[in-house]
């Protein structure tokens, strides 16, 4: 096989192994076959695990501008029957008919695709009238919280493509060939930064199921994902903070990154400063980025060529960003058209209030400082981001994971996470971290957190964000005794 033109790699699974002339023959194929197996204006979702199916299906749908709800295969019983009802899905394509056909979700097998090999299963529709959807809505990405139903973020193929393009445009002079998508295709992160952007810049896409990753959002398999890694050989690859946690101890264990790589993209939550520079340190080259769901995922990214250490990257060609006069970010560019269910006739938003809080430099850098729905008021009434303190904390190794609390309370307290290894060190850490920071924002008491934060135990979000309502109730009794403690003192 060549690695120019039409003969070059698109897509590889492990299983099948796609130049970009069969892949096209196949996407082209699908389509088709798709368009004969349901009326237009047909919804879709897909639940399937990463593989050539899924891209198959994925690009068929996203080439015929037919509606597409990717299903992430962590979603409860419960979140993908609200997905399927919310959206009003016509026709379910998996991998896993089994499951799909226990939820008693009105779904019954329709026909079996010869191009993507994914189970169609046609769903009855449910009472009352079909949920309305944004004029041009070509895919629904749901959201996952703690608790409750997710929320569907309507997207138009052609900010899809846009914000792919900007992605490719700016990763292009990296000449990477074979991109490794580890994150799960449901998610906006590897579907667009990945799967589309990814061969625009000239790469083909390694396409390993969860099996081979060890990527599992219920229990990461920390051998099996250094294990593909080392047999992939990729020369980039998107991970969000937590892998990248993963990765830099498996180094300071004796894991050698794979010499192919040119670039790794991390995003999805904010990242520790002292975790980006051990990365480095470790011979991986990192870069960090931003972006939202409500923004077609990425919106700002560091790249060898122009990259600005504390800053989440230049914003991208796409994308217009300014700041208002309460310091939150706001982005236009490439847009959700709503949201599933708005009232028929919405207009879309011009422009998106991202609900972060940050700073544009001159040289169209930008800086995120925290969110503004987190900002606390303690009980002296001082405003605190606890993403500044918590930052400030994670410039020191020693600390893994850190969450500041204080809300309504005379000062602020946090649990911390240590590093492996560094437990020593946090004590430390801690006071080097006040001692740069004003008084009203220092830590008066701290303690170590009984668990790391994680996915599996409800206090982090699928992408590394901190559920912090979550981890408030989970520790509560942990979290009072250090002001207990303050007040006897």
């Amino acid at each position: 096989m060549t690695d120019t033109g039409t003969g070059r790699l698109a897509l590889d699974d492990g299983q099948r192994r796609l130049t970009v002339d069969e892949a096209e023959h196949l996407i082209d194929a699908e389509r088709r076959w798709l368009a004969g197996l349901a009326p237009e204006g047909a919804r879709h979702a897909l639940l399937a695990d990463n593989g050539c199916g899924w891209a198959i299906a994925d690009l068929a749908l996203h080439r015929a501008r037919a509606l597409n709800v990717p299903l992430p295969a962590y979603f409860t019983a419960a979140q993908v029957r609200h997905a399927l009802q919310d959206a009003g899905i016509d026709l379910v394509l998996t991998d896993d008919p089994q499951r799909l056909l226990g939820l008693q979700a009105g779904l019954a097998p329709l026909a079996v695709s010869p191009h993507s090999g994914l189970v169609a299963l046609r769903r009855e529709p449910g009472e009352g009238p079909r949920p309305t959807l944004p004029a041009g809505t070509t895919k629904i990405t749901y959201t996952s919280g703690s608790t409750g139903s997710p929320k569907g973020v309507c997207l138009g193929a052609d900010a899809l493509e846009r914000v792919a393009r900007s992605l490719a445009d700016v990763t292009a002079p990296l000449g990477a060939r074979r991109h490794l998508c580890l994150l799960p295709l449901a998610t906006l992160l590897d579907n667009i930064a990945g799967l589309l952007a990814a061969p625009l810049a000239g790469a083909g896409c390694l396409l390993p199921p969860v099996r081979r990753t060890g990527v599992r959002y219920g229990g990461l398999d920390v051998p099996a994902l250094l294990e593909c890694i080392g047999a992939q050989q990729p020369e980039s690859m998107i991970l969000v903070p937590e892998l990248l946690r993963v990765l830099v101890a498996a180094v300071a264990r004796g894991w050698q990154p794979p010499a192919s790589l040119r670039f790794v993209a991390v995003g999805g939550a904010a990242v520790a400063p002292a975790l980006l520079d051990q990365a480095v340190a470790a011979g991986l080259p990192v870069h960090e980025g931003y972006g939202l769901s409500e923004c077609a995922s990425v919106v700002a990214l560091n790249t060898p060529s122009a990259q600005r250490r504390g800053s989440v990257g230049r914003v991208l060609p796409h994308a217009r960003v300014r700041i208002d006069a309460e310091g939150q970010i706001h982005v236009r560019g490439a847009t959700l058209l709503g949201y599933v269910g708005q009232p028929a006739g919405t207009a879309p938003p011009e422009e998106v209030a991202t609900g972060d809080l940050g700073e544009l430099d001159a040289d169209g850098y930008l800086y995120v400082r925290g969110r503004a729905r987190n900002m606390l008021i303690t009980s002296l009434g001082r405003n605190v981001s606890p993403e500044w303190v918590e930052s400030e904390l994670q410039l020191d190794p020693s600390i893994g994971q850190a969450i500041v609390l204080g809300e309504a309370r005379p000062f602020l307290v946090a649990l911390i996470v240590p590093t492996p290894g560094l437990r020593e060190g946090v004590a430390a850490a801690v006071a080097a971290a006040n001692a740069r920071l004003p008084a009203y924002a220092q830590l008066r008491r701290w303690a170590f957190a009984p668990e790391a934060f994680s996915f599996d135990a409800g206090t982090l979000t699928a992408n590394g964000r901190p559920r912090r309502e979550a981890i408030a109730l989970r520790h509560a009794a942990l979290i009072e005794s250090l002001y207990d403690e303050a007040a006897a003192s």
